[in-house]
């Protein structure tokens, strides 16, 4: 099995105790957030090798992100920075609606700079895997992902993009030629549906986000399971149903699941079924990472629900 390089900005997080306004939180709990670390983690908990690479204050919350990155079985380059490690606050505000807020902005998270990521390591990466989120955080940062993904593709190294657009850190006007740019670059794209629309046709998002050049294209839409298009075949896996704790990592959890079993050389269809798999299990478990799976994990889950 190949390895998975990426990385981006991780933050601690503060979760709320129950449902309701903040005002009325009685507690809260601390943990760790972050697309890339998350996908990182959950590749490593499926067997994989994966490489988490990252700016982290010198401050409590870094240390705590490393130390719980590296419990994971994650390979951690935590570059240290004069700024804080990024916070985010998270409440339930009902039972449908999650809210959170950042405070992320001038954090070590997004100094990120193209020297940070060496070269040698991304050439000897099995896949490259970049997200929307970290083009969004500063204009180093973006120049990092650009770099790193140029780096992979001169070096014939798969680049993995999920779009993972969030309207608190740009509006959709700036956020869509930066993806687009970002996605036809790319090997593997995965997307929401509501993602695409930003950038490509809405009407169809495979075909749209295909049309840019990527050979592996993956729309998750949640409850609705996903449709893909994979090296010109288009396949679709529904959803499976389970008792949803918390939403919040569902897709991560998707992505680990398929970039695992693409590393480990799985068949296509294999991939979307892990992937399908993974992100259930990762809802019946409250937290960003803390719910993504073991492969004794998946087999229990595929035993009940799931003729393979």
């Amino acid at each position: 099995m190949s390895s998975l390089l990426t990385f981006g900005e991780s933050m601690g997080i503060f979760v709320a105790d129950g449902i309701g306004t903040l005002d009325h939180a009685r507690g809260f709990t601390l943990g760790v957030a972050g697309a890339e670390s998350n996908v990182a983690i959950g590749v490593a908990r499926l067997g994989g090798d994966a490489t988490w690479l990252g700016r982290l204050g010198r401050d409590a919350t870094g240390s705590l992100i490393a130390t719980r990155l590296r419990s994971f079985g994650v390979r951690v380059t935590a570059l240290p920075d004069d700024s804080f490690t990024g916070l985010m606050v998270r409440f339930q505000r009902s039972a449908q609606f999650i809210h959170a807020d950042y405070h992320r902005a001038g954090s070590a998270g997004s100094r990120l700079t193209p020297a940070d990521v060496p070269e040698p390591e991304i050439r000897a990466a099995g896949i490259l895997h970049v997200t929307g989120i970290t083009p969004a955080l500063s204009d180093s940062c973006r120049a990092t992902v650009f770099a790193a993904v140029e780096t992979a593709r001169s070096a014939g190294v798969p680049v993995s993009v999920d779009v993972n657009y969030r309207s608190k850190l740009w509006s959709r006007f700036d956020a869509a030629p930066v993806l687009r740019d970002l996605v036809s670059r790319a090997d593997v794209v995965f997307a929401g549906p509501d993602e695409a629309a930003i950038f490509v046709d809405g009407a169809d998002p495979v075909g749209g986000l295909a049309a840019l050049g990527p050979t592996e294209v993956i729309v998750k839409d949640g409850a609705r399971g996903c449709v893909a298009l994979l090296d010109g075949v288009r396949s679709s896996v529904p959803a499976i149903e389970v008792t949803a704790i918390d939403p919040v990592g569902a897709g991560d959890a998707f992505v680990a699941g398929y970039l695992a079993d693409r590393l480990a050389g799985a068949p296509p269809l294999d991939r979307l079924r892990t992937a399908i798999e993974a992100g259930a299990f990762a809802v019946t478990v409250p937290g960003d990472c803390e719910g993504l799976p073991t492969r004794a994990d998946l087999k229990s889950l595929a035993g009940d629900d799931i003729n393979r």
